[in-house]
């Protein structure tokens, strides 16, 4: 019995009428996200930066093969939302990891481009961070990590489909 367990059993007493069933799923996902992103913070803050900073970095990494990308690009294919996109870049610019040039022929075009630096920090982290993903799953099979992998994309899409406020504010990953 877990922590989930002992929460959906007082409800049990304290509500019996109310079915608190899919907090043995939310409240399960909502913990292990928990252990996952104090996980990963750990990595980021060793090279002073944010999940969301390594996301675009990561993203300019995996855009073969010029590692660069429109800003609108940017915004599209990261989990960063188009107004907090600026801030980032502009951060990771001071910091020498990427830079921004203007389209010659249209000058509302932006691209935001990995430095050489912004491409070793982001390849270093990626090895680490990918590793740390790899042993927080070392009690589950192959197997499990592909069930699971399958019943959580279902989830997502499950979620998505409920209206409402919020229903549609996450980018897709």
């Amino acid at each position: 019995m877990d922590g989930v367990d002992v929460i959906v059993s007082h409800w049990a007493v304290a509500r019996p009428e109310l079915d608190v069933s899919g907090l043995k799923v939310f409240g399960r996902l909502h913990r292990s996200f928990l252990v996952y992103k104090n996980r990963i913070a750990e990595t980021f803050d060793k090279y002073d930066l944010t999940d969301s900073g390594f996301d675009v970095l990561a993203c300019l990494r995996r855009a073969v093969p010029d590692h660069r990308l429109t800003a609108g690009e940017l915004a599209e294919q990261t989990l960063v939302t188009t107004g907090g996109l600026s801030l980032r870049v502009k951060r990771l610019e001071d910091a020498g990891l990427v830079t921004r040039t203007r389209d010659a022929g249209d000058a509302r075009v932006v691209y935001v481009e990995l430095t050489p630096s912004g491409s070793a920090l982001v390849d270093t982290i990626a090895d680490e961070h990918f590793k740390k993903l790899t042993v927080m799953l070392g009690d589950m099979s192959e197997d499990d990590v592909q069930t699971l992998s399958t019943l959580l994309a279902r989830l997502e899409k499950s979620a998505r489909g409920v209206d409402g406020p919020g229903a549609a504010s996450i980018t897709s990953a």
